[in-house]
């Protein structure tokens, strides 16, 4: 027993450096030979303690020889020259495996053969016997090539050491325990601090972790291939798990939390945890990611977050992922830990991890992303996620001056013009690129797209900065302050849902009211920057019939029934605007036959008129893009908006006017393809308070006689 033999812990790539420091822990020095094989040199007894221990390994073999073997010859002969009697007894049941990786030896059951046969030869000789039974204790062995260097073991663990016997239910997408270990003893945690996995399906992490901090060997509840070998006897399996039961440790005062949105899996969880008889150290708990928080500081959050492999898949999870700065700040002393397969994990949350490893999850390449974050009792500030810096704080002085000014500058509006309803702010300082709106009391603020250097969560922080330095500067409620983070539209709607709060007030202009909701959607419901262009559709409405399509909110209508249109067709294909344009109308007392609405793709509304059915005006103000799933054909409007004005043009009286316009900057616009007198009358219809001269343009067509 108290000769030395040479051990093999093989491990998964990434993971050679936590096995070494498992096996100083047992007293054994650990050499990392290749990858994935850490070699250590101890007793028979090593056998039975690294089984018990090792909690990132996945197997513990014997390291019967190593030698050179470039020829089938030097492989059988030196194979045969080993003394395995003192491994296997005569009854022995050796199934040889194989591998070879960048050898002349390519092919491996050839190679298991050799090996199978020079040791069937070896045991013959030994134990001086004819016939070899194999009807006793399975010792599995393998022959490894390596670039000519051969190595043959013999497996003492049986069933790899991530199964620790506790987990006999498991998620879709579970973890491996060794893993899940190995994530741990990279971390920060130790029993002392608080704990977090807000993904933890079947409890692996959190179940883990536990053991860790009771010090539980891992294999202590679970059967070797070694526990039934004669060499070893019952002595050194005895003294192993009587050391393991001395070295544990009682339980501890902090309580693991682990979260997930499936109760199905957490009743899994918590069947896991009693059987690993941790169950009274971990919190399981029904919650959504969306939902976490604590007030507990200096935690590790510790998780292993959903991941596809398909490009669906990642569709799919890219919102969580966006997500996690946002809600990982609210930890803003924890330290963070997170491994997924996502290959653009940084890039998507404008930060880099203090620390990577290339880990497998299985068969999946990963990488572990280590988040440090303050040490406690130290002078340090900054959170992981989110903070503001100093140069925040100047901008934020420096916007409140600019909406100071420009308030007052705009102060007598309300009085003079009844107009309540004004942009205070645009991008006016390029380092602030915001939009501010002024609805009443109510401000409406949104985000554009520019370089900076902030991350994910510092952005957000520093919007919400702003919101209230806005609302500062204006002297209204931070409540009545609204933000809209808003990047480039890329094919989608128009006017884009952002939220499900609501929020909708009445406004005034020019004595009109409308219904604006401030909290749903991109765009609040009134086009500010038609103000002029509404106006002189109503100049121009007195006894006409008037048809606005893509009416949105149905404003145009508004307008033009005040100016005392005959009648208003207001055309949308959704169900949702039309609505809202409805009660615009009702709010202002228009509410007879004469105002009708209809649901239609517009193309689909001019081919359907009948032939007698003629308007006096009409407005088009169109999207940009469309791909709606009402419609089988995508709008473009670069490309179809020549067939567009000119089917409306056919739907005119004689002298009849088309008000068109579009925010789409690089629109050009060929008189040539219209059939009637084209006007730009973009200077014309752009509001005082826009600094944005480009906002839209607009064209006064008139139908010729």
């Amino acid at each position: 027993m108290t000769s030395k033999h040479t051990f093999i812990a093989t491990t998964a790539f990434g993971l050679e450096a936590v096995v070494k420091r498992e096996l100083e822990a047992l007293g054994y020095e650990g050499r990392s030979t290749s990858p994935g094989w850490v070699e250590f040199d101890g007793d028979l007894s090593a056998i039975c303690r690294a089984n018990l221990w090792l909690r990132t390994a996945d197997r513990v073999l014997i390291k019967v020889a190593g030698f050179p073997a470039a020829d089938f010859e030097a492989l059988f002969e030196t194979t045969k020259a080993i003394d395995w009697t003192q491994w296997l007894p005569a009854n022995a049941c050796f199934p040889v495996e194989g591998r070879s990786v960048r050898s002349q030896l390519t092919s491996v059951p050839a190679n298991q053969r050799a090996v199978k046969k020079a040791i069937v030869e070896a045991m013959k000789s030994g134990h001086g016997v004819s016939t070899l039974a194999e009807d006793g204790p399975l010792y599995k062995c393998q022959i490894a090539l390596l670039k000519d260097q051969a190595t043959l073991t013999i497996d003492t663990t049986g069933p790899s050491l991530h199964k620790r016997g506790y987990r006999e239910y498991a998620g879709g997408a579970p973890i491996k325990e060794t893993l899940a270990s190995a994530m741990v003893q990279l971390s920060f945690w130790n029993k002392e601090k608080p704990f977090i996995d807000p993904f933890c399906g079947s409890g692996t992490i959190a179940i883990e972790a536990a053991m860790l901090g009771r010090n539980m060997a891992p294999g202590l509840h679970r059967q070797f291939a070694a526990s039934g070998w004669g060499n070893l006897g019952a002595k050194l399996w005895d003294e192993a798990a009587g050391e393991a039961r001395d070295l544990q440790q009682p339980a501890f005062e902090e309580k693991l939390i682990a979260t997930d949105m499936d109760f199905r899996i957490l009743k899994t969880a918590r069947f896991n945890a009693e059987k690993a008889g941790v169950a009274d150290l971990i919190h399981f708990q029904e919650k959504d990611f969306a939902d976490l928080q604590s007030s507990r500081k200096y935690g590790c959050l510790i998780t292993n977050p959903p991941y596809g492999e398909r490009l669906g898949d990642w569709r799919e999870l890219k919102p969580l992922y966006q997500s996690m700065p946002l809600i990982l700040k609210r930890l803003p002393t924890w330290s963070h830990y997170v491994i997924t397969s996502y290959e653009g994990f940084q890039q998507l949350l404008r930060k880099n991890a203090d620390r990577r490893r290339k880990l497998y999850n299985g068969r999946i390449e990963c990488v572990y992303y280590q988040f440090h974050g303050p040490r406690p009792k130290s002078d340090e500030t900054q959170p992981v996620f989110g903070g503001l810096s100093e140069k925040a704080q100047e901008q934020s002085e420096l916007f409140k001056r600019r909406l100071v000014k420009r308030a007052r500058h705009l102060r007598k509006w309300p009085d003079k013009r009844g107009i309540h309803c004004y942009r205070l702010y645009e991008r006016d300082i390029p380092e602030i690129p915001l939009v501010v709106d002024k609805y009443h009391d109510y401000l409406h603020m949104s985000e554009f797209e520019r370089p900076h250097d902030r991350d994910l969560a510092q952005q957000d922080d520093w919007l919400e900065l702003m919101r209230v330095s806005a609302a500062e500067a204006i002297e209204v409620p931070v409540q009545n302050a609204f933000l809209k983070r808003r990047g480039m539209q890329r094919g989608t709607s128009q006017h884009t849902r952002v939220s499900q709060d609501k929020y909708e007030t009445e406004v005034e202009e020019n004595g009109l009211k409308f219904i604006v909701n401030l909290s749903d959607y991109v765009d609040t419901g009134l086009f500010l920057d038609h103000r002029e262009t509404r106006m002189m559709v109503c100049n121009e409405a007195l006894d006409k019939d008037v048809l606005n399509l893509f009416a949105y909110t149905g404003s145009f209508s508004v307008y033009a029934a005040d100016g005392g249109a005959k009648s208003t067709t207001t055309v949308d294909l959704s169900n949702n605007y039309l609505d809202w344009a409805q009660r615009n109308m009702q709010l202002n007392g228009f509410s007879g036959d004469e105002h009708a609405y209809v649901q239609s793709d517009i193309r689909e509304y001019l081919q359907s008129l009948p032939q007698q059915q003629l308007f006096d005006l009409a407005v088009i103000d169109p999207p940009t893009f469309s791909n709606s799933k009402s419609t089988e054909e995508d709008w473009v409007l670069q490309e179809h908006y020549p067939e567009l004005i000119n089917s409306v043009v056919n739907r005119l009286r004689p002298g009849g006017v088309i008000y068109f316009s579009n925010n789409y900057r690089r629109f050009k616009f060929e008189e040539s393809l219209i059939r009637g007198n084209c006007h730009e009358i973009t200077k014309q219809t752009i509001p005082e308070d826009f600094r944005n001269k480009r906002i839209h343009r607009c064209w006064r067509i008139e139908k010729l006689d």
